[in-house]
């Protein structure tokens, strides 16, 4: 089994992009973006969303496999793999296995992994109250809530408004199921293994994401700050994730030359 995505066509000589997606997103959360890179590009819609939300998982291994499947049905032997929160996540996961045919990982607000018993479990809880709010409680309902966290204090009241209306015609079981399969309670602590990877580790935030400022200094990556932007980055300055990602490939195929 594989996930459903889209190719977006471009040179063959450059390495492909994948794009992961955050929870509640689609790889079409990225289709703007996209013109912005010449190299052929692979936009994914994790399980339990978009046209993968039949598609179910029961966590981080499982999930990795599905991503490898895919890069598999679509013979992508040379790739950039970027992820923005859940997809950095599972970006960051799929990395420390060290898969054959990736050139480089780029994360964009994404959490390396809890450290203690308690965050685990105070994770847990609240993962637990968010899965039973999307199966039984009116979707519009618990996207305001959502978006309402200290971790999108940056966005205005209209921006939170958009993306009520893109999530809302999500399947609340399938997200309930995902947000319970990829908890952050259930995945490991990946900083010992990133440091060890053998290809560039980039790490991306906004610079009102003042969470991830934090996180981002626990990491052995190369760290970079968007401005006038929180922790969608991608969406609320556009033009400098761009201009970010452009100069890190750039500057790896310099390398490579």
């Amino acid at each position: 089994m594989s996930l459903h995505a889209v190719v977006i066509p471009g040179k063959r000589a450059l390495p492909w992009i994948v794009w992961l997606h955050g929870f509640l997103g689609a790889g079409s959360d990225w289709q703007e973006i996209t013109s912005a890179f010449a190299n052929p590009q692979l936009l994914i819609d994790l399980p339990g969303h978009g046209a993968s939300h039949a598609v179910s998982t029961s966590g981080f291994a499982q999930t990795r496999r599905l991503l490898q499947n895919t890069l598999i049905n679509y013979n992508i032997l040379s790739y950039w793999l970027v992820g923005y929160s859940l997809g950095g996540r599972v970006a960051m996961y799929h990395a420390c296995r060290q898969p054959e045919g990736l050139r480089g990982l780029i994360a964009e607000g994404a959490h390396p992994g809890l450290t203690t018993g308690r965050e685990r479990d105070e994770r847990r809880a609240s993962d637990h109250h968010w899965a039973a709010r999307f199966t039984h409680q009116p979707l519009e309902r618990v996207l305001d809530e959502w978006y309402r966290q200290p971790v999108f204090a940056s966005l205005s009241e209209a921006q939170r408004q958009q993306f009520i209306a893109l999530r809302r015609d999500n399947h609340p079981a399938a997200l309930s199921a995902m947000l319970t399969a990829t908890s952050l309670a259930r995945q490991p602590d990946l900083r010992a293994r990133l440091a060890k990877l053998p290809v560039p580790f980039h790490f991306l935030c906004g610079e009102r994401d003042t969470r991830f400022q934090a996180i981002a200094q626990s990491i052995a990556a190369r760290c970079h700050t968007l401005p006038d932007a929180g922790h969608n980055a991608h969406r609320e300055n556009p033009q400098a994730f761009c201009a970010c990602l452009t100069s890190i490939l750039h500057a790896s195929s310099e390398e490579n030359l």
